[in-house]
This record gives structure tokens, C-alpha cells and sequence, in this order.
């Protein structure tokens, strides 16, 4: 959306906005055209396609992208529709998420019009019944914006876009300092939920819903937290405890008589219970902690022995931290949720993120992705694949399905006839009003309204 300019919404006025966005299908489907097709979308990393002729698909409601890896230093997207009679060059298999493969050219399996790495139609069977009207202009591949940042590769649909540098800000020089670029998938899985997308996206953008919905963490500290608007997007964060201002990232120290112990068993419940925010290294840093440091050592020394010995230990086998000061990491939070529908959960050596998208124009189901990234030791990442997982499957562990267990349940009481529309926590759920006060520049419809004007 050219014209879109950030908004400078403060955070802190209690709002209320309607539940149109989540439930009906008339603005699903309008989505299409005033969204999906105007925003800019992460669709893939870019090692997914280290080699020329790698490739990728993405889908979103009716469209259909081809990511290419065209040049050694150069990635396309294309629409995936040969220029012919529209048959998809390229079928996703069944039960995936998407496609991927190799290929010199994309050769359509309708009638063999065959199209090279940059988009041209390199062969046409009988071309010459066209009397010389096939030209390359009107035969090539459909072209779309194609940026990278982060080490995630970005599509845009609207020829008049913004740069992608442009439209991330200041999300973007935000994070530049955590150099996601280095981070490589430890797993990523996905699934489709009974919701809608925005109702997945939200169960992860506030920290309000931690004390009722993941009660097992009140006992490793308080995790009241905050949300801030940044231009279209937004970022959240926990408070910090007194005297301890360092313990705003997302690696946290435990609270208790002996953060020593707090912070090993919190780090220790999180590895094995959803695998998630921490590292194989900053577990086992963090279980020396009692033989490393005396009882009674002050947490903010707590603090900075774990990391600074995970930093050290990581090191050692070739995996480099950055440097990060203490200021810039408190401004960053814990999370940045990149409008409309990608959230980076960032620390020094890891990443959570999640994302969100429409199951075609069924407003009550969605595409849900998590994915984690870690910094590994060169040439030493994990070969993974996105994977299909239930929402029972164990492999996501105890935490996660905590929150996955609200999503249906949302997405029907909000068509409940009593109903009133959704009431953020103006501190803690800050994001999610955010995202729909954007989502209404972009709509023209479904915008938050100030609470003490209703009735």
C-alpha cells in the first residue's frame, strides 16, 4: 500500500474493535485484493535455494508464487502460471507445504511451454501458428518484487510497492544487530487450525494470556509485559525486575531466592517442554550454575555469568555471538511482529517465529507455521524440512499446545450472538490492536474505536 503511512498511534487508550476480520468470509475474500496483494510477505530463507536453479513455491488464497534462484547472487519470484492457457507450472505435492526442487526450465506439464531462470519463454510448440504475434513481453512469465533482509526472502504483488528496507523500518535497523542472516532452521513445522489467522497470530503477540494459559512459568518470575506500536508493526517485552534492567531480553533469568537454580530449572522445563527461546549451550551453562557460583550470588551476577559462559562456550565450537549493548536490547524486547502476519522472537543466538496466513477464503481456518533458528558452527546445521504436526503430536512438547488449545475456541465464541467485540489489554495486548488498527488503512473497515465511547 504506497500511501500507507505508519501509524503514530500511541499505546495505553483502551480501544474496542469489531469481529468482522475474523469471521466473515465476504472480508476474507477481500483480503485478496486489498492485503495479501499490497504487503510485503516473507515466503523462505534464502539457503532454502543456495544454488542456481533451486527453488521454492509459496500460496496464498488464489495466488501462487515461484521463487528462483536465478544468478549466484540473484533470486526472482515469478507468478505460477504459465502465460499459455494458466495451467501452474509447478503443483504442489499432496500433503505439503509447499514445492521445492531444481530445475533449468519450467516446462508445463499442458502443452510443454517451457519458460528459462529469468522468466522467458525459451519454447512453444508450433509457435509460428501465431503469425508472429507471440512476443517475448507477452509470452515471459509474470514478474513480482523480490527483496531479501534477515535471511528470509520477501515477495511483493503490487508493482508501486515501497523497497522492503522501507517498509520494514524501524523494525529492520531494530534487529540488524542480532544478524538473524547467520541463523539456521533447528526445526520448523506447520499445520492448519480451526481460526482464523489473525485469532494463531495473536495467541503469540502478547504476553497477557502467560500467567492463566502457562501457569507452570509464574514459578520461574513475573512475566508482565508491554507491547509498543513501531510504525505498521509493533514489538513486545517483559518489565524488567527491580534492579535487575538487564533482564529484559529474551533470555531471562530466573526469579526466587536463587536465581542460580530458578534459572536452571526454568531452562531445563523449556528445552524439553517446548524446545523452544534457548539453546542446547545455554542449558548446559545454566545447569553449572550452582557449582559455578556461590548461594546467595546477587542475580544481576547470576546474569551475566550464565551468558557470558554460554557466550564462551559457544565460541569454543565456532558459534560467534553478537555483540548486542544492553540499551539497544532492552528497546528491541523479546518480539517484533512485522505487519501483517510474521513475529521474530530474537535473542543473541536463537529465534522463535511464527506466521500466519489464510486456508484459502474459509475465514474460520488458517495456515499456521512455527520455526526455530539457531546459530550453529559452519557447515553443521540441522537438514530439516517444513514438517506436518498435529496439534496432539508430542513433538511440540507441553507449552505450545496450551496455546494451540484456545484458538478454536476463540474463533467460535467471537460469533457468539452476545458478543461485543475484542477489548485489548492496552499495555500488554498493544500488538494486537495494532495489527487491526493497519489492517483497517488497508481494509477500510473493522477499525478500533476509543472503549469509553461505547455504550
Amino acid at each position: 500500500m504506497s500511501d500507507a503511512a505508519p501509524s503514530r498511534h500511541a499505546f495505553g487508550e483502551p480501544e474496542i474493535f469489531p469481529v468482522e476480520a475474523y469471521i466473515s468470509e465476504d472480508y476474507a475474500r477481500a483480503e485478496r485484493d486489498k492485503l495479501w496483494r499490497k504487503v510485503w510477505q516473507q515466503v523462505g530463507r534464502v539457503e532454502e535455494i543456495p544454488e542456481v536453479g533451486n527453488f521454492l513455491t509459496y500460496e496464498i488464497q488464489d495466488d501462487s508464487l515461484l521463487i528462483v534462484r536465478s544468478a549466484p547472487d540473484t533470486i526472482k519470484a515469478y507468478y505460477n502460471v504459465c502465460s499459455h492457457r494458466g495451467r501452474r507450472l509447478v503443483d504442489t505435492p499432496p500433503g505439503a507445504r509447499n514445492a521445492r526442487g531444481d530445475k533449468v526450465r519450467f516446462v508445463c506439464g499442458f502443452h510443454g511451454w517451457s519458460f528459462d531462470l529469468e522468466g522467458r519463454c525459451v519454447h512453444i510448440l508450433e509457435k509460428n501458428d501465431w503469425g508472429g504475434a507471440l512476443t517475448e513481453a507477452r509470452t515471459r512469465l509474470g514478474e513480482v518484487r523480490c527483496e531479501t533482509w534477515g535471511g528470509w526472502i520477501w515477495i511483493n504483488m503490487d508493482p508501486e510497492c515501497e523497497p522492503l528496507r522501507d517498509y520494514l523500518e524501524p523494525a529492520a535497523s531494530m534487529l540488524d544487530p542480532f544478524e538473524l542472516q547467520n541463523m539456521r532452521y533447528r526445526w520448523r513445522r506447520w499445520i492448519v487450525f480451526d481460526c482464523n489467522w489473525k485469532v494463531a497470530l495473536e495467541a503469540f503477540n502478547e504476553t497477557y494470556h502467560v500467567a492463566v494459559t502457562h501457569p507452570e512459568f509464574m514459578q520461574f518470575g513475573e512475566f508482565r509485559g508491554w507491547a509498543k506500536a513501531q510504525g505498521i508493526h509493533s514489538n513486545i517485552g517483559y518489565d524488567a525486575p527491580k534492579g535487575l534492567e538487564e533482564n529484559q531480553a529474551k533470555l531471562r533469568l530466573g526469579a526466587g531466592a536463587d536465581p542460580r537454580l530458578s534459572t536452571a530449572q526454568m531452562q531445563a522445563y523449556t528445552w524439553e517442554q517446548v524446545n523452544t527461546n534457548t539453546t542446547q549451550t545455554l542449558v548446559d551453562a545454566a545447569q553449572r550454575l550452582v557449582d559455578e557460583l556461590p548461594e546467595g550470588t546477587p542475580a544481576p551476577e547470576v546474569l551475566r555469568h550464565w551468558l557470558s559462559t554460554a557466550r564462551r562456550d559457544d565460541a569454543a565450537r565456532g558459534v560467534i555471538w553478537p555483540s548486542v549493548d544492553a540499551e539497544h536490547t532492552a528497546k528491541a524486547g523479546t518480539a517484533w511482529q512485522l505487519f501483517p502476519n510474521f513475529q521474530i522472537g530474537h535473542a543473541l543466538n536463537n529465534a522463535l517465529c511464527y506466521s500466519a496466513r489464510p486456508y484459502g477464503y474459509d475465514p474460520d481456518k488458517c495456515i499456521f507455521e512455527a520455526a526455530v533458528l539457531e546459530l550453529f558452527p559452519e557447515g553443521e546445521a540441522p537438514q530439516t524440512e517444513w514438517e506436518y504436526l498435529a496439534a496432539d503430536d508430542p513433538r511440540w512438547g507441553s507449552v505450545l499446545p496450551q496455546d494451540f488449545s484456545n484458538m478454536a475456541a476463540v474463533q467460535q465464541g467471537m460469533k457468539i450472538g452476545g458478543y461485543r467485540g475484542n477489548i485489548p489489554n492496552p499495555k500488554a495486548e498493544g500488538a494486537v490492536a495494532s495489527l487491526h488498527r493497519n489492517l483497517a488503512r488497508y481494509m477500510g473497515a473493522g477499525a478500533p474505536r476509543p472503549l469509553d465511547q461505547e455504550p
